[in-house]
């Protein structure tokens, strides 16, 4: 099955090969890490693979955080924050991992788009949320890419 999916893939240009992976990337539950191993798995080398990835991935979440930056300071100007206890509950939650936390670990659970949307829309910085949330995605997509590769030539042998 990996043999005929790269028969395929190699029957397409490289460089629509590496806007596919670089888009597949984008769409929150597929990420840097699924990305990378669909890569690999197409043939592609896994450093180029990696890359697609982690720049589709990047891209996505940078619109996620400063898009729902500028909805949450327009939807605050002017107004006094919530005080509920739901809220205060999962500011505590949020307080106890930080940004780092939640960047790195958030991805087991949901997409870096939604983690890292929740994040500013609880106030952190969304530079902050950026920086944390490219090293996740970094880290994730090469975790996998490399694990994919190692499958894949165990899979080939």
């Amino acid at each position: 099955m990996i043999e005929s999916l790269q028969e395929f893939a190699a029957s397409i240009p490289d460089w629509l090969q590496w806007a596919g992976i670089l888009l597949v990337s984008a769409i929150p539950f597929v990420e840097s890490y699924f990305g990378s191993v669909i890569g690999v798995a197409i043939g592609l080398h896994p450093v180029v693979a990696i890359l697609m990835a982690v720049i589709g991935n990047v891209i996505s979440m940078l619109a996620f955080v400063y898009g729902t930056g500028a909805i949450r300071d327009r939807a605050t100007k002017n107004k006094e924050p919530d005080e509920s206890p739901k809220r205060q509950r999962l500011k505590r939650m949020f307080d106890k991992f930080g940004v780092p936390g939640v960047s790195l670990l958030g991805q087991t659970f949901l997409p870096s788009q939604i983690t890292s949307s929740a994040m500013v829309g609880f106030g952190a910085n969304r530079n902050v949320v950026a920086f944390w949330q490219v090293i996740s995605i970094i880290m994730w997509g090469v975790l996998f890419g490399v694990l994919a590769t190692l499958g894949i030539e165990l899979a080939l042998r």
